[in-house]
């Protein structure tokens, strides 16, 4: 955590799952890597209250800003979208997930959760797995966690991630990591509020392998995009929009935001900016998709699923369930 004067961070480099804080105790997940009008676009997750933070809902979070801080609210012209943003000059912390896992890494655990980091990442270590380039997000990131927490590791290498995955696979056949139980997964589908049945979203995450628990609590890795080539074309809407098609190039699809470009007569690209969709679907797959159609300056289509964190009646399903 790195803790400023508001304001005087303002040409700080952001990037997605880093939190960002205000004078007034809002705590920030930021969305994407650039500014925008000179707003950091972020969602509104936790405030501060006495003795810790409160972690908020998305239309709790809503409804506090609109409510009471509505200059945090923003229309983004270059995204056609209304969405939560921060002015750089009001950014008071900028918590940062790799500085916070470094530090976290060199003290003793405070409580269990931070024990068990410490075990997940020792055990990744003694895998072969480089632990630069990794950090922490999450309720982690600026100490808020309690007993029922889960652990979220960010990376931002896409071979570490690559690595990380097929550690997790080997250490759940070992049985040194343990599957998610059935509780641990009907809390995560219930938590991502989206629009898979839950025998859908449970037989797509199962083949991901970005998330099992470590002693019964649940942790997930997410890759990082470091090239930021969602934000150089800007985009206008133009409705729900229902497709199928065929995967022709997974490369990106553990990103985030997660790509998938498609073998489509008019829209060759598919993009999600919600966690669930992350890893959806194999290259060669045939998927169908919901989501908002979007069109670039240029005349580039795409797909976006993830308007909202919840990605509300928006999807990407694989129609052919063999694996």
């Amino acid at each position: 955590m790195v803790k400023k004067r508001c304001g005087i961070d303002a040409l700080s480099s952001y990037q997605p799952k880093d939190f960002i804080e205000t004078a007034e105790g809002l705590v920030f997940a930021v969305v994407a890597g650039d500014l925008d009008e000179e707003r950091v676009l972020a969602t509104l997750r936790y405030r501060r209250i006495p003795g810790g933070y409160q972690k908020l809902s998305t239309r709790e979070g809503d409804e506090l800003l609109k409510n009471h801080h509505p200059h945090y609210i923003h229309y983004s012209k270059a995204r056609d979208v209304t969405l939560h943003g921060v002015h750089r000059d009001l950014v008071c912390v900028h918590h940062q997930p790799r500085q916070r896992l470094r530090t976290m890494r060199l003290q003793p655990p405070h409580d269990e959760i931070e024990e068990k980091l410490h075990r997940l990442m020792d055990l990744f270590e003694a895998n072969g797995l480089d632990p630069e380039g990794i950090g922490i997000t999450g309720s982690l990131l600026i100490g808020a966690q309690h007993g029922t927490s889960d652990i979220d590791l960010l990376f931002y290498r896409q071979t570490v991630f690559s690595k990380a995955r097929e550690i997790i696979k080997s250490l759940l056949a070992k049985r040194q990591l343990q599957p998610l139980d059935s509780s641990l997964w009907r809390e995560a589908y219930n938590r991502r509020g989206c629009s898979l049945t839950f025998d859908e979203y449970l037989w797509h995450e199962q083949r991901k392998y970005n998330k099992a628990a470590i002693e019964g609590t649940k942790f997930d890795i997410t890759q990082l995009n470091p090239n930021p080539w969602q934000d150089l074309l800007c985009y206008r809407k133009q409705g729900t929009h229902n497709l199928k098609a065929r995967v022709v190039d997974d490369c990106h699809s553990f990103e985030y935001p997660a790509r998938y470009l498609l073998d489509h007569p008019a829209i060759k690209e598919a993009v999600s900016y919600t966690a669930t969709y992350v890893g959806q679907a194999m290259q060669g797959e045939q998927v169908a998709i919901r989501g908002q159609l979007e069109v670039s300056s240029v005349g580039h289509l795409r797909i976006v699923i993830g308007t909202n964190r919840e990605a509300t009646d928006e999807y990407i399903k694989v129609l052919s369930r063999q694996h």
